[in-house]
């Protein structure tokens, strides 16, 4: 059969066990090769057979699939971050269906909680935000104009944008335009966990300015929102001694400014 397998974010050790599991039984890995830590490779099999899906179009990878899988091999698709954001994991899954194929998905870790713990940040913090919208400029792929950035930028929640990083003149307009201060916080994040990792906050009407300045062209997230440099913000009720839960009693004291932090 073939498993679609996240990477997670870069890091050799973000890889979940499942993960590392399915790649060192594979007899056959395409593997997205602009994304993907190589150092990954190297749980794989001696005898494994490793492609590069990055100079190979969706009829060439399902043809490998689908040769491997009528010789009884088992296949490794392997995806950077999570296989469900952006990995266009629903059109090989198609094909598959029709050659009769089966198939299963291994989740891993997404670069956009790769690139909070770099950060160093909460994205849902009470108070700020409790909402996460992952979405991308349009760009060769279409966004549907019910989903254009303007649109969400008025919730101003926090956003976390991918594929975006060559656009950033552009979407500081958007996000200005829709409703956005340009002095909101913002941060380019470059490779999240990787060893040449590099992060840098600003703001959203200097996004260009930042990226140009340090020379980052693509491989980077773009994160939106006050989460990311707080001055006050709610305390979280699911801690507080005045609320009772499931698992243990209210207390009677009151601590001290309990709503603010």
């Amino acid at each position: 059969m073939v498993n679609f397998v996240g990477a997670g974010p870069g890091a050799k050790d973000l890889l979940t066990i499942r993960a590392y599991k399915l790649i060192s039984k594979a007899g056959v890995i395409i593997y997205a090769g602009s994304l993907v830590n190589p150092e990954l490779l190297g749980y794989a099999d001696d005898t494994c057979k490793i492609y590069n899906s990055a100079a190979m179009t969706l009829e060439e990878v399902i043809d490998i699939m689908a040769d491997a899988c009528s010789k009884g091999i088992e296949v490794v698709r392997l995806h950077t971050g999570d296989p469900c954001i952006y990995g266009a994991i629903k059109e090989q899954m198609d094909r598959l269906d029709e050659l009769g194929i089966p198939y299963a998905c291994c989740p891993g870790v997404s670069s956009f909680c790769g690139a909070a713990a770099s950060l160093g940040i909460e994205y849902t913090l009470p108070g700020i935000s409790q909402s996460v919208i992952i979405t991308r400029m349009e760009g060769r792929t279409s966004v549907p104009s019910r989903e254009s950035i303007e649109s969400f930028a008025a919730h101003n929640a926090t956003m976390v944008l991918f594929l975006s990083t060559g656009m950033l003149g552009r979407l500081s307009q958007k996000l200005i335009s829709g409703g956005y201060h340009k002095d909101t916080p913002a941060a380019i994040v470059y490779k999240a966990t990787w060893d040449d990792e590099k992060k840098y906050i600003c703001t959203i009407d200097t996004l260009e300015a930042t990226a140009q300045k340090y020379n980052i062209t693509r491989t980077a997230l773009i994160i939106v929102g006050n989460v990311l440099t707080p001055v006050i913000y709610s305390r979280s009720e699911l801690y507080n001694p005045r609320f009772g839960t499931g698992y243990r009693k209210a207390s009677t004291p009151e601590i001290k400014n309990p709503e603010k932090i």
